[in-house]
């Protein structure tokens, strides 16, 4: 299967999701490529990119660098951490090392950057990455309030560019008590969402010493994998 897991916006869970379907799709036995083609905001991690690092330890590979192509220093926008970096954020080696890795044996995991309209090079969104390099799409929606007009505006984004939409997972990004919002939202997400846009499930917030844990993301994201890719295993 070949992925890409976007976001109604910055923080919600993408990469918890993604590395824990690497990790689970791993544990199966199964190839898996993962790729975070453009990440911002490495001055805020010792200069690397946190999320690829981590998409690298959940897929067992050596180091950011095979999971990531560029890395900017400034949390921004990744086009304006460019520009503001000098950095030329061509699409083209974006494109080079899609094809590499979507040539190999198993399943394609492309996480985005921010939401769905956030560019990741000039002039390109993260929502037309799905028609470009052929890839079904996971939204990740965080869970507080606001989160029900922002999943279905994402979801109407990429259904009007005539993107496929595998599905979206509600993710808890905290621990605590549960508002009365956080506790209606699944409920009414199902009821709104299009027929054919599942809502793939919820993942449950992680401890934050253990949120860099392969087996525990895994675990925390085991019922939707089996939704996703269940059929091919």
């Amino acid at each position: 299967m070949r992925l890409l897991i976007t976001g109604t916006d910055t923080g919600v869970g993408k990469t918890v999701v993604t590395g824990g379907l690497v990790a689970w799709l791993r544990e199966q036995g199964e190839a898996v490529h993962p790729l975070k083609p453009v990440e911002s905001g490495t001055d805020e991690a010792d200069g690397s990119p946190a999320d690829a690092a981590l998409l690298a330890r959940c897929a067992g590979l050596p180091g950011p660098a095979d999971c990531n192509v560029f890395a900017l220093a400034e949390p921004l926008a990744p086009v304006v951490a460019a520009r503001r970096a000098g950095v030329d954020l061509n699409v083209g080696p974006l494109d080079r090392r899609v094809e590499a890795l979507g040539g190999q044996p198993g399943h394609l995991l492309i996480e985005g950057v921010g939401g769905a309209l956030v560019d990741v090079a000039p002039r390109l969104p993260v929502a037309d990455l799905a028609a470009r390099w052929d890839l079904q799409v996971v939204v990740v929606a965080a869970n507080r309030l606001g989160v029900l007009s922002h999943t279905l505006l994402t979801v109407e984004a990429l259904l009007h560019r005539g993107a496929t939409v595998a599905g979206v997972v509600l993710n808890h990004p905290a621990q605590g008590e549960a508002t009365l919002a956080q506790r209606t939202n699944e409920a009414e997400l199902e009821r709104l969402l299009p027929p054919d846009v599942p809502l793939l499930g919820s993942v449950a917030a992680l401890p934050p010493d253990s949120c860099d844990d392969p087996r525990t993301l895994a675990k925390a994201v085991s019922s939707i994998a089996e939704r996703l890719f269940g059929a091919e295993l």
